[in-house]
């Protein structure tokens, strides 16, 4: 039976774009280099909303505020498989890359599927949808 993670990601809109953090080299070639949302695994006896905020602190040094909840996902990879709790947030500091390849704030033509883990492309084609919607 394949390894089941419950992990976090963190919507962060800014100006009509979205974060988007590139990762770097990974022993899953399937992940490599794709864009995903900020954020982590939940650890044993954290609520999802501060596992997000511990992550977020974790990888760009920053503090944000959990808005809303955005979208859950089921995603089954080759090696595992993977529950995606997604979460609008914003900034309440500044931030750095620390732990991914890039970080790009990306405008709804920007978001292409392909690009990005495919655990977040639920999140992403909801994303563009909404971007598309608030910029008319």
């Amino acid at each position: 039976m394949k390894k089941h993670l419950q992990v976090v990601g963190a919507v962060v809109v800014q100006d009509g774009k979205v974060l988007a953090a590139k990762r770097g080299d990974s022993k899953y070639s399937y992940v490599a280099h794709k864009f995903e949302f900020v954020g982590g695994k939940i650890e044993e006896g954290e609520s999802r909303e501060s596992a997000l905020v511990r992550e977020v602190k974790e990888e760009l040094k920053a503090d944000v505020r959990v808005l809303s909840p955005f979208l859950e996902m089921y995603h089954e990879y080759p090696d595992f498989c993977i529950t995606l709790y997604t979460f609008r947030c914003e900034f309440l500091s500044d931030f750095t890359c620390t732990e991914h390849e890039a970080l790009r704030f990306l405008k709804a033509d920007e978001l292409r599927e392909e690009e990005w883990a495919p655990a977040d492309v639920p999140a992403v084609r909801k994303l563009r949808q909404l971007l598309r919607e608030e910029g008319k």
